[in-house]
This record gives C-alpha cells, structure tokens and sequence, in this order.
C-alpha cells in the first residue's frame, strides 16, 4: 500500500479523477439549469468539496485506484458503476441530514452521478482504446486495424464465439503474438457480416478455402472448444484441404480453469476428434470427501494416477500421499506438483503395492483417509506372456491395500478397473475381476470398497495412439490388429475426474461404469491419425492388419451376465447392480473364506512361473475367464 502512495502514476490518476469530478458535478448544474446555471455556484461550491472527499475514499475502497488504465475492462466499469452508485448515496443521505435538500434540486445529484460515470468511464476506455489501437489505419478491407497487426501471419479463426473473441483479444493486446487476424468464420445463422473487435466474420466454414485463397492465409486458428467430434471432424477435413497449417485449443475438459489463452493453442490430435463432452463435475460432493483429508494415490506416476493427483489437489487435501514402483515416473509428478502447480504437502513412497511390511508402515505413519488404487500392469499380451506378474502385482497387490485400508479404517477405497474385466479373454481382465471380487469380499468393513470401470484413454502408457504417432513418423506401415476390432474411448483428465466424482456417490459395494460413449474402430482411428498428419491413408501409410493378438477380443463389454446397469445422480456414471454373490457361500464371510483360499493357493501356483497352470487357477476363481490361448486351452 506504502508503494501506491510513492507512485506519480497514482497521483496523476488522483488529479485527473478529481477534475472530472469537479466537471461532472459543474455539468449537473449545466444541464439542470439548462445553462443558466450562475446563480447556483453558492451551492456548487458548498457540496463540492463534500463531494469530492466522499468520491475519493469510496473510488479508492472499490479498487479504482490500483488497475492501469491500459487495460480497463468490464470488471473495472462493473466497479466504476458500484463505486459511483455507493458515492451517490452517501451524498444524498448526507443532505438529507444536514439541511433536507433545502434550496437544493435532488435532480442535480441523479445528473451528477450520470456524467460521473460517463466522464470517469470515458477517459479509462479512451485510455485503453489509444494502447490497444495505437495509431489505426485501414487494411485492405476497408477496415480499421492496429498498427502492429498490419504484419504478421495471415491468419483466420475458426468459431466466433467466446473462445474466438479471447484468441483475437489477447493477439491485439500482445504484440508479440505474430498474427495478423483477417477475419473469423462460423457456421452459425447470421453471424456473416458482424464484427468483433474490428475485425470481420467472413463467412461458413465451407467457405475456408475460397477465404483461404482470397485473403492469403498462412495459418487456421480453431477456437471452438466445445465442438463435438462429428463437428470438430468435419472442420479439420477442410482446414486440411486449404493445404494451410492449422492448430486449436485444447477441449473444455483440458481447460480445468476455464482460461482460454492463445499459449495453448496446439496441432489438433485424435483427442480433439473423439470430442467427448465436457464433463460436468458435482464439485462440492467431491470437495466434502476430499477436503482436508489424506489422500493416498497408487500408481500415482501412471496416466491416470498422475491426472488424479493432478484433479485431487484442486480440492486441497490435507495431505496427498503418492505411491509408485517407477522412480522416473514418480519424481516426474513430484515435480509437476512442486513447481507447476504449487502443491508441496505430498509424500513419496517409492515401492511395490504387494510389498506388505512397506504398505502397513506406510498406513501406520499417515493414516490415509481415501485410498485411489490405479497401481496395475495393464499391457494385455505382456501380462498374457508373463502371468505370473498380473497375480502378484495386480491381485496381490491390491489385497494388500484392500486389507491394510480395512485395518487402519480408510473412509474410502476406490479401485480403478477396467472393461476388460467384463467376460474377460485375457489375463489382465481376469486378474482386474479378482481385485473386484476382492472388494466384494470386504463389504461389511467399515470402509466404503468401490471399483470403476472404464475403457481405453487416448494417449496413456501402452495405448495404440502414441505406437501409431510413432509408425506415421517412420514413414509406417501403421499396424492394426483386425479391421473390426472396436474399443471404448475417452480423454485421460475425463476418465480421472469421473473417478473422482464415483468416489462421491458411492456408499459401499459398488462397481460404477463410466459412459463411453460410441466405440471406435481401431482402423478407423489409425486413419484419421494418419490424415492429422498430412497424409493419406493406404496412400502416402499404408495400413497392415496383424492379426489379433493373444488374449484381444474384437469387441469389449461394460457389464457381464447377471450385472444390471443402474444410474446415478451423474449423467455420466452408471453403478451395477448384481445379484447375491454371496449365495454359493452362505454369506460374507463364506465368500470371503472361499476366496482367500483361492488366492492362496494362486500365489503359490505363480511361484512356480507356470502359465497354464496360473490361467487354470484364475478360471476357478473367474469362472466366466475364456483362455484363448491354444497351449492352455481348458
């Protein structure tokens, strides 16, 4: 506050506001008296120097003292308006104490008040207008455009909408930013012909490479966040035919903040075409189970234990507690939690979720409210050859935090499943039914167990996406299973904040399934891959089918024979609902009995490196597994 008062600037702002004051007030009069106003400057001079105290200490409580006029905005006018209207107020109240408006006109402090607003408000805009459009000159349009946008990249934004107003203003605030805007284009009726910011909707997107030509554009902007896949596809089929590079902004889900900023801007990438919605998270009913509590997060270097950590600490934990067995992944979201977001109450534990003396320590020193359990092998034919890793990492693994969270009493643990735990034909879906099973086992804890199932991420460790960028780059061939095969997809930050929202709703026993919207064609998706990177498919990247690999199915399943899909207060989260699991047993405990001893006896078998005997085990406990694998067929 001290270096406000040391500022020249303040005082000149001070003096100006002052004489505009003096006008405003002097103008009242004026037109009060329709100019005949020389015999009420008795009265002028009387309220003024009231009027001018009370302005200054109210314009100063509301903040109009401390922006630069530079870069006035509406805030600053919302301000202006409640500064003026409180400033007005208390004049009025004033005369009505002290003499009741004797020989006073009440319409003199109504004007005031108008040309106050008006005379204040003016000169910041004007302020703000003379920087933004420094010396204005006429573009080949016809049109009045700064200076320093008469260089730069031809370019053109594609959606006039909100999205493309913040790209154009913050291109026109920033001179560094080398583009020179020639127009926007959009497909919504009426648009054509209207201006924003000076600068023209030129017409539909259709039009995009007849713009393209006329106006000589070297680069497309699209600032439609929110567009559909559908619609977002369509558009990047004719920015591609223009021949001209183009790049977007990221989708609503990656704009966790709601900032729109032309830093962001990036090549459109699958991610963009699969245009999910955004996701509309219930915040408060996260925050209230989140809020100020330790958080444990395994797997917290993977893609989606790192986007949790990413979502979690937005609700400010306690502390967040972060678990992995890769040193390199581990420190990487350290790192991001430090220095991108700010975040420092975390812990890192380096170590493997099946190691029992290091879990039970960790549970004892910080007593984790939430367990997210996201630690697991997820590559299907790594795990298909190498079984005995999906038993001690992913079953083991998760019975030694299932049963640690029970003893220390976790309030909450969320497992992080998979669709292909659905009548699973491999060894990772069977090994994700167990940790299922495993939750089913512990319901009459007094922790709240729940598992989500979901299906691929765009762009995790071991997806087709990355493996596809890469065989493009090396000039391909891009190789694709079976061109029939399907997979349910959806956004890494999407899939993360439903978890979350799942651990919300859930009360106890519950398996949610997230909306996975359409499956996609895998030979569909590598195509449109190969298009985003400027080529033609079984053209310039030729397409070879491999065949399906041990373990895949054609098509994946949300739910199972004997599961009813039931919804939930989120649109986007559904929750099943089975049958007695416990019938075949007798009751809980019998079905938790029968289970352990099971597992037990896997453990051993895995002891062994035996794959079929490992496989044969796993379809005693998951009766539904289909071993297609012809060495140990059943």
């Amino acid at each position: 506050m001290l270096s406000r008062f040391k500022n020249p600037n303040f005082y000149f702002i001070l003096l100006t506001d002052l004489v505009l004051f003096c006008l405003a007030h002097f103008g009242a009069y004026v037109l009060r008296f329709e100019f005949r106003a020389a015999g009420q400057m008795e009265n002028f001079f009387a309220v003024l120097p009231y009027l001018l105290a009370i302005k200054v200490v109210v314009f100063y409580s509301y903040g109009l003292y401390q922006g630069m006029w530079r870069y006035t905005g509406l805030s600053d006018l919302w301000r202006l308006v409640q500064a003026v209207g409180v400033s007005s107020l208390i004049l009025v109240f004033l005369m009505l104490f002290l003499n009741r408006f004797s020989g006073f006109s009440r319409g003199i402090f109504i004007l005031d008040g108008l040309l106050t607003f008006v005379l204040v408000g003016g000169i910041r805009v004007g302020i703000r207008t003379l920087y933004q459009y420094r010396i204005a000159e006429k573009d080949e349009n016809g049109y009045r455009v700064p200076i320093f946008r008469k260089s730069g990249i031809p370019t053109l934004i594609v959606g006039a909408g909100d999205a493309g107003e913040k790209t154009l203003r913050e291109i026109m605030d920033n001179p560094r930013m080398d583009y020179q805007v020639k127009g926007f284009v959009d497909d919504k009726w009426g648009k054509k012909g209207l201006m924003i910011h000076g600068v023209p909707v030129l017409g539909r997107v259709e039009q995009l490479p007849e713009l393209v030509a006329r106006h000589e554009i070297h680069e497309i902007l699209i600032a439609a966040p929110s567009a559909t896949g559908e619609e977002m596809r369509h558009i990047v089929s004719i920015c591609d035919a223009c021949g001209v590079r183009f790049r977007t902004l990221p989708g609503i889900g990656e704009l966790i903040n709601g900032k729109v900023s032309v830093k962001a801007l990036r090549d459109v990438n699958y991610q963009d075409l699969l245009g999910r919605p955004a996701v509309k998270l219930k915040e408060t009913q996260i925050r209230d189970y989140l809020h100020n509590q330790v958080v444990l997060v395994t797997g917290a270097g993977g893609s989606i234990g790192s986007e949790l950590c990413r979502q979690i600490v937005r609700f400010n934990p306690k502390q967040l507690i972060l678990m992995d067995v890769s040193e390199p992944s581990l420190y990487e979201i350290q790192m991001e939690l430090k220095h991108r977001v700010g975040y420092l109450d975390y812990v890192m534990v380096l170590g493997a979720v099946q190691n029992e003396r290091l879990v039970d320590r960790m549970f004892r020193k910080y007593r984790p409210h939430v367990v997210f359990h996201a630690a697991a092998y997820k590559h299907v034919p790594m795990l298909e050859r190498n079984p005995w890793q999906a038993v001690w990492n992913n079953i083991r693994g998760a019975q030694v935090m299932v049963e640690k969270a029970v003893a220390m009493h976790a309030g909450r643990f969320i497992l992080v499943s998979t669709d292909k735990a659905v009548r699973p034909t491999n060894v990772m879906g069977t090994s994700k039914r167990c940790c299922e099973r495993l939750l089913q086992a512990h319901l009459d804890s007094r922790t709240r167990m729940m598992a989500v199932r979901f299906g691929n991420v765009v762009g995790s460790a071991g997806s087709v996406v990355p493996l596809f960028r890469k065989q493009i780059e090396a000039g391909g061939p891009v190789t694709v299973t079976h061109p029939e095969v399907t997979r349910y997809f959806m956004s890494i930050p999407e899939a993360s904040q439903l978890i979350l929202q799942a651990g919300a709703l859930g009360a106890g026993g519950e398996v949610f399934i997230l909306e996975m919207g359409t499956p996609v064609k895998i030979a569909d998706m590598a195509k449109d891959l190969i298009r985003l990177s400027g080529k033609e498919p079984d053209r310039d990247i030729q397409i070879v089918y491999s065949g399906l690999r041990p373990g895949e199915k054609l098509y994946e399943e949300l739910i199972t024979e004997g599961e009813d899909i039931v919804g939930t207060e989120h649109e986007d989260i559904m929750v099943l609902r089975s049958g007695g699991c416990f019938d075949d047993y007798g009751d809980q405990d019998g079905y938790r009995e029968w289970l352990m001893k099971h597992l037990n006896e896997l453990y051993q078998i895995a002891d062994t490196f035996d794959a079929c005997a490992i496989k044969a085990k796993l379809n005693e406990i998951v009766p539904e597994y289909v071993v297609q694998d012809a060495a140990c067929v059943l």
